[in-house]
């Protein structure tokens, strides 16, 4: 009879997913990643613009440019997300806005103190 791949010397079956050792691991222990500073609104340029590229024809207005921690960004987003009455993402250091709103996010970013310009057409 012979042995199925995997299977242990005392003939379970019980999976090998432990790792040993890893020497160029792709998961990053929370103590070595970098930490973002969280400037203040009035230390921050962004910068809006209006795009359809790679969206299916859908328009999505994106700011780019923040220097916040993620949870600071989660609440922003959804405060702007509330003001333009839809739908949004947070992408790495961008927040995604569903729809033609680059006029709204400029005025309110810009009440709530952050250096913004419109880029693109």
């Amino acid at each position: 009879m012979a042995k199925r791949k995997g299977a242990s010397a005392q003939g379970t079956d019980a999976p090998r997913d432990r790792v040993v050792y890893s020497e160029f691991s792709t998961a990053r222990p929370a103590a070595l990643q970098r930490g973002v500073q969280d400037l203040p609104p009035a230390q921050q340029s962004l910068k809006v613009e209006v795009s359809r590229k790679g969206r299916g024809g859908k328009t999505v207005t994106i700011v780019s440019g923040f220097q916040h921690r993620p949870e600071t960004l989660a609440t922003l987003l959804k405060k702007l997300k509330a003001q333009c009455g839809s739908g949004g993402t947070v992408k790495e250091a961008t927040v995604e806005i569903q729809g033609d709103h680059a006029q709204t996010l400029l005025t309110v970013l810009q009440k709530q103190g952050y250096s913004v310009k419109r880029s693109g057409g």
